[in-house]
């Protein structure tokens, strides 16, 4: 079989496909249960050319298709591949490696190495820490806290590798109450139950002085403290410098859930948002969303290797280890693809003065928005709008959901509905690189629109 039969074919639709993203409705045509009809659902006996294929594959799910990687998909926290990473991603997948062992490897371990770096001096991050390149936020999070359990429980004199968790003396989590889902999901499959929840202001960050009182008021089990950068309604950060002093004078390992409000750090606009993160244990993004990689790319940051290598290293005979130590050895997976890959190219592209400019820009457009729309009778900017996030109410809940409804049904703009403190909300989140100030101005024009109606 030709390897090359049917990539001339995917490239067609693909640059078919992103050149159609300016002019294009954002939401998708067609339902899924609308899909499934025009889609073959008898599988056939015999092979089918790769070129047929791919032709078949991309008319069938046109209609489908919703305009994520355009600029006027605000509807969640995800970003729209880079050019640059979108082109190496190609190639990791015609590459084809297995990007676990060095030895094996080499070109990707060395990439990796390499954006490993790079990632930690963007983000303020101490030097050194281990960067593992996991599938995305919820891995991150999972990963770092695998590290963070694993570590409290030996400063308590109990190995987890060796004893498991039955017996032990188990370890208590402290969160924002406004944390995300993500953090519970990752403590259950972590076996840790669910986590307290502390006191959080108006804008959902964790109150400084009800941390501390948490933490005075334990009951002896070693401690993980769970902070936040970017509320995922509000954009707002946890007060860092006191939260950590706090956890660190208890013995707690700190961890900061920066799904992508961490990558305020390599802005000197935005760069106070996260004062005093930098001390804590572990941090956690994702980087499809603010960096804009394709999707399969969360990034495990542990200040202490050996912490994170003792969470998540394993030893085979069969395997050929290396001096130096195995990419594998800072994730939970063995197979993995070459996830440095767009990573280090996103980083080439931009350089350290275009990672600001695609911060700021998200944070310039959020507030463009902001304005927009207090613009709008009878609409309500909820948040302080401090970094990409915008949540907005049209009176009552009724009219909010109609105006979401009206959005969606519009098609120029997606923007999500969601629930916080109580009220139907819309929410705004920019974190598209090809987001434009047109982007911007047409999606408020709608607003304006679905609100009239």
């Amino acid at each position: 079989m030709d390897r090359t039969s049917g990539l001339d074919r995917a490239h067609e639709h693909a640059v078919g496909w992103l050149g159609s993203l300016a002019d294009r409705k954002v939401p998708p045509r067609l339902t899924a249960d609308e899909m499934l009809a025009r889609l073959d659902r008898h599988l056939q006996d015999g092979p089918t050319d790769p070129a047929a294929v791919v032709d078949e594959l991309a008319a069938a799910c046109e209609p489908g298709l919703t305009a994520m990687p355009g600029g006027r998909f605000f509807g969640f926290v995800i970003g729209g591949a880079h050019p640059a990473a979108l082109a190496v991603d190609w190639l990791v997948s015609a590459w084809d490696q297995n990007a676990a062992l060095r030895m094996p490897t080499p070109a990707h371990s060395a990439v990796e190495d390499v954006a490993e770096a790079w990632v930690v001096d963007l983000l303020g991050l101490p030097t050194g820490s281990a960067v593992g390149f996991v599938t995305g936020g919820t891995m991150a999070n999972f990963t770092c806290l695998a590290a963070g359990r694993d570590e409290v429980l030996r400063r308590a004199g109990w190995d987890v590798a060796e004893r498991g968790l039955v017996g032990s003396p188990g370890v208590r989590v402290l969160v924002g109450a406004e944390r995300h889902d993500t953090i519970d999901l990752s403590l259950r499959y972590l076996g840790l139950g669910a986590p307290e929840p502390v006191a959080v202001d108006d804008q959902g960050r964790v109150q400084a002085a009800s941390l501390a009182a948490a933490l005075d008021a334990g009951d002896g089990r070693p401690t993980i403290v769970c902070l936040q950068a970017g509320n995922v309604h509000s954009g707002a950060f946890d007060p860092f410098d006191e939260a950590v002093t706090a956890a660190h004078d208890a013995g707690a390992w700190v961890h900061v859930d920066g799904a992508f409000g961490l990558f305020a750090g390599a802005s000197p606009r935005h760069r106070h948002l996260v004062a005093g993160a930098e001390r804590a244990d572990s941090w956690a993004t994702d980087a499809h969303k603010t960096l804009n990689v394709p999707y399969d790319c969360g990034l495990a940051i542990v200040r202490d290797r050996a912490a994170l290598r003792a969470a998540m290293g394993m030893h085979g005979d069969y395997l050929i280890h290396d001096a130096a130590g195995e990419p594998f050895d800072k994730v939970p997976e063995i197979s993995r693809r070459g996830r440095a890959f767009p990573v280090w190219a996103v980083l080439r592209a931009l350089g350290r003065d275009g990672v600001v400019d695609l911060v700021d820009g998200f944070c310039d457009h959020a507030a463009a928005f902001a304005e927009g729309i207090a613009a709008i009778d009878g609409a309500e900017v909820l948040n302080d709008v401090v970094f990409t996030q915008v949540c907005a109410s049209f009176g009552d809940d009724a009219r909010t959901r109609g105006v979401v409804e009206a959005m969606l049904a519009e098609g120029t703009a997606w923007m999500t509905g969601s629930r916080w403190h109580d009220r139907a909300v819309l929410r705004v989140s920019v974190s598209n690189w090809s987001t434009t100030v047109d982007d911007v101005a047409h999606s408020i024009a709608a607003l304006h629109r679905a609100a009239g109606r």
